[in-house]
């Protein structure tokens, strides 16, 4: 730690944390507030292998307080877009793992998120073109990405009440085999359209069986899968990810609030590590309307990592007034990996290139400059 990070740390004169200020998530302390978000980079081989530019990748970004992966997907039957990483074979297993022993030899923490894309599949990703599952047969609106390009959506499965407990044991295999591949923790993926989201509001969920209706039933298998998962790491070193307002991927509740403040509730009752909430209802941030953060972070009462659109000063402002334990970082973390030393000197960030976010080579990946680099780069 600097001594700049350590005079920091201490929160000056007020006294209150800030982004530089430890904190204690589950078994660990982590040593700044600064999380680097998950990010689908559309990078992973064949087999939905992560790539080797992976292992460079990750161990860039390990003096963020905490790394969460790139979604992962739980199974083949999970698959919803080309090139995406997996954490259910031997090889996926075996390639996280040199992820993982090259964050810890930089003295980073990093969880793996566990993803099931439900609906927002189609028929040329999943296996043997089948059609993608979901709690009803509701189309979703727009277009596929598949490696034949863009492809309307398709309507897809209802899963039968007896297909549910199958869905929660590919959680329970991915979370043994992230355990395996020497993860420090694991995040449910419960957000942005995918199929616990899916799930839990009623735009998506007509379900008249134990998993439809009421919110009781419409939050169970998030309970399922969360306990599944518990079962094999320990409260303490497992979260969920929700995201209340967000409209992505054709998604929208009669109630949210009450849907939400109901799935803090009992995740919180879980004694989880933590909720991790994209608090916008797009997933760039663009709408101004966020949800009250207070409210949620009090109805799940643990750590809370705030998600949406923040730059340091509104992440500073979020830890030190806010009721925000840590703050996750998307985009900026694309392009600068070393995001902490520049909050930490007040340095100008990278430019993040869009044209290279999804799928390609290094460029765009592992090629952005750190502070003292030789290369130079347009400030944001």
């Amino acid at each position: 730690m600097t001594n700049q990070v350590a005079n920091d740390s201490l929160g000056g004169a007020s006294g209150r944390p800030n982004l530089f200020t430890p904190i204690a998530l589950g078994p660990y302390t982590l040593p700044n507030r600064i999380v680097m978000a998950p990010l689908t980079r559309n990078r992973a081989g064949a087999g939905n292998v992560p790539s080797d530019l992976a292992v460079e990748y990750y161990r860039q970004r390990a003096s963020a307080g905490l790394i969460f992966t790139e979604a992962t997907q739980v199974s083949p039957q999970g698959v919803g877009y080309p090139n995406t990483p997996g954490i259910h074979s031997a090889a996926q297993v075996d390639a996280w793992r040199r992820v993982t022993d090259a964050v810890h030899d930089e003295g980073g923490r990093i969880f793996l998120q566990l993803w099931h894309v439900g609906r927002i599949s189609h028929p040329s990703l999943q296996p043997e073109g089948a059609l993608p599952v979901a709690p009803s047969a509701i189309k979703p609106e727009g277009d596929a990405v598949t490696f034949e390009g863009m492809q309307p959506f398709v309507a897809p499965r209802a899963l039968e009440t007896v297909e549910i407990p199958g869905i929660v044991a590919q959680y329970r295999n991915a979370a043994a085999k992230a355990l395996s591949a020497g993860f420090d923790g694991v995040e449910i993926h419960a957000a942005n359209g995918y199929l616990l989201d899916q799930f839990l509001r009623d735009g998506s969920n007509r379900r008249t069986d134990a998993y439809g209706g009421p919110i009781e039933n419409r939050f169970r298998i998030l309970r399922e899968v969360t306990q599944a998962v518990i079962d094999i790491w320990g409260q303490d070193r497992v979260g969920v990810r929700l995201s209340p307002l967000n409209r992505f991927n054709s998604m929208s509740d009669s109630q949210p609030e009450a849907t939400f403040r109901y799935a803090a509730r009992e995740l919180g009752a879980m004694g989880l590590a933590f909720l991790h909430v994209v608090e916008t209802t797009t997933l760039d941030g663009s709408d101004p309307r966020r949800v009250d953060r207070a409210q949620i972070a009090k109805d799940f009462g643990g750590v809370y990592i705030a998600n949406g659109g923040y730059d340091k000063a509104r992440a500073s402002e979020a830890v030190a007034n806010g009721g925000s334990d840590l703050i996750a970082f998307g985009k900026p973390y694309i392009a600068n990996p070393d995001l902490v030393e520049r909050f930490v000197k007040d340095a100008p960030l990278n430019t993040p290139d869009p044209a290279t976010f999804y799928g390609g080579d290094h460029r765009g990946y592992t090629d952005y400059p750190s502070l003292g680099s030789a290369k130079s780069s347009d400030a944001a």
